[in-house]
């Protein structure tokens, strides 16, 4: 038996490469293809949904979110934009009802290894900071991606002692966002896709790791991958790294 899938978003870029995805793969069917002029519960329980790919937007994917939990289906969530508040209270909500749930900040595996392997180097140095470089129709900045790896970082960095010395900011911002502890640039340029460069500083060296997105296809086995291993999970996780 395959596995019933609703892709929500299904006329944007990704949406549309995700539907010829899943049409593709026989381990996958396609159910639906949704809109924001869908009832997205509805067609959730019209169909029979096991899993419905999000792949809309920051304002939608927090309501879309908690309808596909209670609408009964597994989320696999590719939108950016969710805050760890609720995160946590959909993580109570799957844990509760024993349903798996997967929220990944990037699906390219490409992507995934980057932060993993930077997550190991951190244990080396306690200098770094993100550059992430996207297309100028990006709503939100910085990007998961950039959010997600900055969290990863933070738990392993050699040392919460900064050893660079404090800057003061001619102009506000000149030296990007800080979270965790940990400087993000943001980039909006025409003719990008999604790109990430994670730079360590120490004595007489640096070190960078970066990633490029050349083309949104790359998404695309990430994104078959989590919505077969949804099926095996209890809980909702966040990070395709947790499940490769």
């Amino acid at each position: 038996m395959t596995i019933r899938v609703i892709v929500n978003g299904a006329t944007g870029k990704m949406g549309q490469l995700c539907v010829k995805a899943v049409q593709a793969d026989p381990e996958l069917t396609l159910v639906a293809e949704t809109g924001r002029a869908n009832d997205l519960a509805a067609d959730i329980k019209k169909n029979q949904a096991d899993v419905v790919v999000d792949l809309t937007n920051a304002e939608a994917v927090v309501t879309n979110l908690q309808t596909i939990i209670d609408a009964g289906a597994r989320p696999v969530i590719g939108t950016s934009g969710l805050l760890a508040e609720h995160i946590h209270l959909m993580q109570k909500k799957c844990e509760t009802l024993q349903r798996g749930g997967i929220i990944a900040p990037n699906f390219a595996i490409g992507a995934v290894l980057m932060m993993k392997h930077a997550r190991e180097m951190a244990n080396y140095f306690s200098d770094v900071e993100i550059i992430e470089m996207h297309h100028d129709r990006k709503l939100d900045s910085p990007s998961g991606t950039a959010i997600r790896t900055a969290e990863m970082l933070s738990e392993t960095l050699a040392s919460s002692e900064k050893k660079s010395a404090p800057t003061k900011e001619i102009i506000d911002g000149a030296r990007g966002a800080r979270y965790r502890d940990i400087s993000i640039h943001a980039i909006r340029l025409p003719g990008l896709v999604a790109h990430q460069q994670i730079i360590f500083g120490s004595t007489g060296e640096t070190l960078t790791i970066r990633h490029d997105s050349i083309d949104r296809v790359c998404f695309m086995p990430g994104i078959m991958l989590a919505c077969k291993k949804v099926m095996q999970l209890k809980q909702l996780v966040v990070g395709l790294e947790n499940i490769l």
